[in-house]
């Protein structure tokens, strides 16, 4: 099969992915390419088609820890094993952990606080009349929160939110390592502290002290790559998921005034956001143990596989009219948080912010308008969402 070389969409591919998808699945679900500036002869397969994606993220042949096909990532190396990096049965272990001291009885303790900060927040943002949303609501919301949930110091949320975005969507090679080897030594730094400091009642201390029925519990190592986890992946999807939100309702006025008129579909409009604009593009590799084949494409042991999540989510064999924003749709079924036992588990975390951020914001700026439309879009195929979201009121 041809190969795709991304790189050669250009700006297009950042600003518009959905466009360059939607040309991909007319030629078919999966396909041969070179990601955006990957080596010359890099080579990955990418899915785009919804039920290719859905089977290929619950396939145990496509294995997230590359060590079983020689392959290493550098935040493996310096930060250590997560539940993206290793399969069953250490996944299953390191989930289990995790899960004893993440659940839903915490998250849904924590709706009163993110009311408060989203509360605060605005105070402080609708008096000034415009404001840059990202920089206002969309990352201080979630920062605060997952830094109070873990224990994070407020300090030191600047410097991380730097460190933090150059991991996931780096400017180039340098910057991500130099990123990468920062977070390595600050979460190394605060582990040390806590274990130091005595008990706590934040979710990094219950991490430290969790232990299972069999007295297991987690390494230093695997306690720093869990901290790297929840700590990025718990703030940088739902800032992405606010942002794109709120441009897509900005975009669409009569999906915005049914949304007005009648908040109960607020919940809705929530998951046909994920689905439309879903904060993660492209879920992180996979590699094949075994050769297998995925929508009548064969893929030989050892090729790296991404699942496009943004793609499928906009396949019309799976949504009918899937590039209409529609949040009476019912999008159920959607994968913006994965699927099978990578499903991600900050998915009700993100839902409650997603949500009350939204709906708080459309209660208290009842003129809210775009000031300008982004031009600025994160590089990269991991994360999808602008850098700065203009909004006026």
């Amino acid at each position: 099969m041809e190969r795709i070389d991304l790189e050669e969409y250009g700006d297009r591919l950042r600003r518009d992915p959905h466009a360059v998808y939607a040309e991909l699945r007319e030629r078919g679900p999966v396909h041969r390419v070179r990601p955006p500036g990957a080596d010359e002869d890099y080579t990955s397969w990418l899915v785009v088609g919804f039920e290719e994606a859905r089977a290929a993220l619950a396939d145990p042949r496509l294995s997230k820890d590359g060590s079983k096909v020689d392959v290493r990532f550098l935040d493996e190396d310096l930060i250590g094993p997560n539940m993206l990096t290793v399969d069953p049965p250490q996944h299953t272990r390191l989930r289990g952990l995790v899960a004893r001291a993440f659940t839903m009885r915490r998250v849904e303790r924590l709706r009163p606080r993110v009311q408060q900060i989203t509360d605060d927040l605005l105070d402080e943002m609708l008096p000034a009349g415009r404001a840059d949303l990202i920089g206002s609501l969309a990352y201080p919301l979630p920062i605060t929160v997952i830094c109070e949930l873990l224990g994070v110091p407020e300090i030191d949320r600047d410097e991380f939110r730097k460190l933090s975005s150059e991991s996931v969507a780096p400017t180039d090679s340098e910057s991500e390592t130099a990123a990468i080897v920062g977070l390595a030594a600050y979460l190394t730094e605060l582990i040390e502290d806590k274990r130091r400091s005595g008990p706590s009642d934040d979710l990094l201390g219950d991490l430290i002290r969790t232990t299972a029925e069999d007295g297991d519990r987690l390494s230093a190592e695997e306690l720093r790559g869990m901290a790297f986890l929840l700590l990025v992946a718990g703030h940088e999807t739902t800032v992405n998921l606010i942002a794109n939100g709120v441009l897509a309702l900005l975009t669409h006025p009569d999906q915005l005034a049914a949304l007005r008129a009648d908040m109960g579909l607020l919940d809705g409009a929530i998951e046909e956001m994920l689905r439309y604009d879903g904060p993660v593009q492209t879920a992180t590799f996979r590699h094949a143990t075994e050769p297998l084949e995925i929508g009548g494409v064969r893929i030989e042991r050892g090729e790296h596989v991404m699942v496009g999540l943004s793609a499928a989510q906009r396949d019309g064999d799976r949504y009918a009219a899937p590039d209409r924003f529609d949040i009476r749709r019912d999008p159920r079924g959607h994968i913006a948080f994965g699927h099978g036992i990578h499903f991600c588990l900050g998915a009700p975390l993100a839902r409650l912010e997603g949500g009350t951020a939204i709906g708080s914001l459309l209660r208290r700026a009842p003129a809210l308008a775009l000031d300008a439309h982004p031009d600025d879009w994160l590089p990269g195929l991991l994360m999808r969402g602008p850098r700065t979201l203009a909004v006026r009121w």
